[in-house]
């Protein structure tokens, strides 16, 4: 059988998350003023590791979509 549409595929810790809270990357990029590309590495790749400003626009576009996230909560 194959995926569909890239369903099932791995995601990352953040990824499951915004996945539960029903936040799309699409809505995220928006709010945090990120790229796409930004945004899918962190959703999907296990290995990329984004720098503290990168971090530090994800928790303000998080914030904006009423998440309020401590820094270190994530693994990222």
């Amino acid at each position: 059988m194959f995926n569909l549409f890239g369903l099932g595929k791995k995601r990352t810790e953040f990824g499951s998350w915004l996945d539960r809270e029903g936040i799309s990357q699409i809505e995220l990029e928006e709010k945090a003023q990120l790229s796409r590309g930004t945004i899918s590495r962190l959703c999907n790749d296990k290995e990329y590791k984004p720098k503290h400003s990168t971090l530090a626009k994800v928790r303000r576009g998080l914030k904006k979509l009423g998440k309020d996230v401590p820094e270190d909560y994530f693994k990222m």
